[in-house]
């Protein structure tokens, strides 16, 4: 069993590989890419720090360079790079073995497009790690299509401060990074940190200035304490994605001066008299929404009230920029990393009852059968009458549970109408083709100090979708206003899957035995597909595989529609107190309904709307990976506990070297090496996502059923490695 911080990491196996010397080749092909112009001698041995009684080696290096085709004269004594010299920036991403690859490739003198990520042996690193901005040189292309490479230069660093262990040994003090990406151990002072106990995570600046190949140094920023402590594990995450965590001080200061009295703007509209409420999990405190629905004669209308968070964030303000940064919320287990200061996210913003909130209100109006028939947006000042749960409202509308029900009578009927038209909502969404995968999430439950309690099956339940089907109403009416209008604004969008990897789904769905549908690219074949499988034991794989073969949801000023919600028109509008974008929508939703005001109500100058969907798309994705770490390294904690024990599990993938599954009861994901799988050899074939084996034919497909034993718990390779117990049994055709 390999604990991170209960054992003392190996420090051979992560000292830095050693380089092969410094081509003096590869130092004038950094200094012309950089250059951006010809070059004299004279100005390549200025740049170079080569004196007079190099000249000579330089020139020979030149020569060398104009016969590879790399360099050409320019003139008398003048010397640039070749066009399509094969020369890249690129972001390197390190192997813990120590090679690495190339990726994001970008030129600027119009090398040739490359197929795959440059490979780069460590012995071509030159000191390059983990996320540094790089110059590479591409040598030859493998029979793969996969280039070779070499680091000429190490244009940026893109890690300067890292998370690790201390370790201290007769050899002095030295810190691991907790993160394997980074092959080597930093040296610190070991007069200085007497006070440090061995195992303990700590934060190291790394020193620019005093390294070698093979040694690094640095010094101890922070110490953080045990690794098992949660508090512990959510900084290492935050250092590892870089998330920032700390407003800055003029966001503080403005944080400060803003006043708790609300005081509507003239021209806002008075909702306090509509019955409004809000419906939450139970650990919440930002409460951005706030739903009221009336029955008329025709239908129900239906009030989608949003925090005016555009009121208290002006653009261009300290507050607006560290948001931006943010980008999002990261929700972790017990903890939160705010993209507002939490005066603003829990407390003005928040729309706690009784209390006079400025908002955005989505006043739409639908038919019985769902249909939307009109829709208005204003600027409005509203007042929750109640702050319901989600357990809350299912008892009163799914439980029917007497005591609930008595307890909160007032809003009985409106809660029955909320109910009616969310159904109403829901069956128009799944007519028209819109997803509704099925696919289980953990929940993750810690005890008052931090420690985990247990980990289950996360609710999901009628109360969650009647928000789910208002906020949904609310995102496509602000969207479908905004192109009726033709007003630019950030649209979610969500393109078209690959048609190769619908095809591939399709060809593994019949060896499964489903009988599918003619293959169409459309959210119509795929909800067929789900509806198919729903209930059924192959409906954890159908959903699992389907959700593989779709793109990821992004933001983007071309309204190419969503197709996971089969939306022609869809935004992000309801949630601005944890997502930047929604704050985007509401400063243009106030000046299409010309209650602009000099707060807040316009973007930053020269906002280009196509940048920040690209960055705020990319900030989305690191907060979902930071989460998913941080409720991995959660359960590899928990799982530390039950070494040796069996559960059921369910196979969710197959490589040619390793059994990926998931456990049922605990949601844990884990792996078996195929080489430890005894008995017999066992081939990949990967189309059919399974394992067959040699002699007996066995076969292991994903999907299938399985018991398994903990074996150990890999932290350091964030990896929770099982053994094959017996099978339990395969889903039945």
């Amino acid at each position: 069993m390999n604990k991170a911080g209960s054992q003392r990491p190996r420090l051979k196996e992560r000292r830095l590989s050693p380089e092969s010397p410094v081509s003096i080749e590869n130092d004038i092909l950094a200094f012309l890419y950089q250059h951006g112009a010809p070059a004299a001698i004279t100005e390549l041995m200025a740049g170079l720090a080569h004196g007079q009684a190099e000249k000579n080696d330089l020139e020979t290096a030149i020569e060398s360079l104009i016969a590879d085709k790399l360099v050409k004269k320019s003139g008398k004594r003048e010397y640039s790079l070749c066009k399509h010299a094969p020369l890249y920036e690129a972001v390197l991403e390190q192997n813990p073995r120590g090679f690495g690859f190339g990726a994001h490739c970008t030129s600027t003198v119009d090398a040739p497009a490359l197929k795959r990520d440059p490979f780069i042996s460590a012995s071509r690193m030159r000191l390059a790690r983990q996320g540094d901005r790089i110059l590479i040189r591409v040598h030859r292309t493998r029979s793969d299509e996969r280039p070779e490479a070499s680091v000429i230069k190490i244009l940026a660093r893109g890690t300067k401060r890292l998370a690790g262990f201390f370790i201290r040994d007769r050899t002095g003090c030295h810190i691991v990074p907790e993160d394997i990406r980074f092959p080597f151990t930093v040296s610190v002072d070991a007069g200085k940190y007497t006070d440090v106990g061995d195992g303990e995570v700590v934060i190291v600046r790394i020193d620019e200035s005093d390294q070698s190949y093979g040694n690094v140094r640095g010094e101890i920023l922070e110490i953080l304490g045990p690794a098992d402590n949660i508090d512990v594990q959510m900084r290492l995450v935050i250092e590892k994605y870089k998330i920032p965590y700390e407003f800055s001080e003029k966001t503080g200061k403005e944080t400060a001066a803003l006043t708790d009295e609300i005081t509507p703007e003239p021209g806002r509209e008075d909702l306090r008299d509509i019955l409004h409420m809000t419906i939450d999990g139970e650990t919440a405190q930002d409460f951005d929404d706030a739903i009221a629905v009336i029955k008329t004669k025709s239908g129900f209308r239906l009030y989608v009230s949003i925090a005016d968070v555009s009121h208290f964030v002006p653009a261009e303000s300290a507050i607006d920029h560290d948001a931006y940064e943010r980008g999002t919320s990261i929700y972790f287990p017990g903890r939160v990393i705010p993209m507002l200061p939490e005066k603003l996210s829990n407390n003005l913003c928040s729309l706690v009852p009784d209390q006079d909130r400025l908002t955005l209100t989505a006043i739409l109006n639908f038919d019985r059968q769902g249909t939307l028939k009109e829709k208005r947006l204003a600027r409005s000042i509203i007042r929750s009458r109640q702050r319901f749960t989600y357990t809350t409202v299912r008892k009163i509308l799914v439980d029917q549970d007497k005591e609930t029900r008595n307890a909160f009578k007032p809003f009985l009927t409106p809660l029955k109408w909320a109910g009616e038209l969310a159904r109403a909502l829901h069956q128009k969404r799944r007519d028209r083709g819109a997803l509704g995968f099925t696919l289980p999430e953990a929940d993750i439950e810690l005890e008052e100090d931090g420690r985990i309690r247990s980990i289950r099956r996360a609710e999901h339940n009628f109360a969650h979708q009647v928000i789910e089907e208002f906020m949904l109403a609310a995102n496509e009416a602000v969207a479908a206003t905004f192109t009726e209008q033709q007003r630019a604004i950030l649209y979610r969008i969500h393109e078209l899957p690959a048609p190769d990897k619908v095809e591939e789904f399709s060809i593994f769905a019949k060896t499964l035995g489903l009988q599918l549908p003619k293959v169409e690219n459309s959210p119509h074949w795929f909800a067929r597909v789900l509806d198919l499988c729903s209930g059924s034991p192959k409906e954890y794989i159908v959903n699992n595989l389907l959700l593989r073969t779709m793109q990821q949801a992004r933001y983007s000023p071309d309204n190419v529609g969503h197709f996971g919600l089969a939306a022609t028109d869809y935004t992000h509008f309801t949630s601005p107190i944890r997502r930047y974008p929604d704050l985007m929508v509401h400063r243009e939703v106030c000046r299409l309904i010309k209650l602009q005001h000099d707060k807040g109500t316009s973007h930053r100058k020269h906002f280009n709307l196509k940048e920040a969907g690209d960055f705020l798309s990319s900030r989305e994705r690191i907060a979902i990976s930071a989460e998913r770490e941080m409720t991995d390294r959660l359960k590899m904690i928990f799982m530390e506990k039950h070494i040796g024990e069996t559960f059921d599990a369910v196979i969710s993938g197959v490589t040619d070297s390793l059994l990926f599954f998931e456990l049922l009861q605990l949601f844990v994901n884990g792996a078996v090496a195929v080489e430890d799988m005894e008995g017999e050899h066992f081939f990949h074939e990967p189309r059919q996502h399974r394992l067959t084996g040699e002699i007996s034919r066995k076969v292991y497909q994903i999907g299938n059923l399985v018991r398994v034993i903990l074996v150990d718990v890999d932290r350091s390779r964030k990896r929770i490695n099982f053994k094959l117990a017996s099978d339990k049994e395969e889903i039945p055709g």
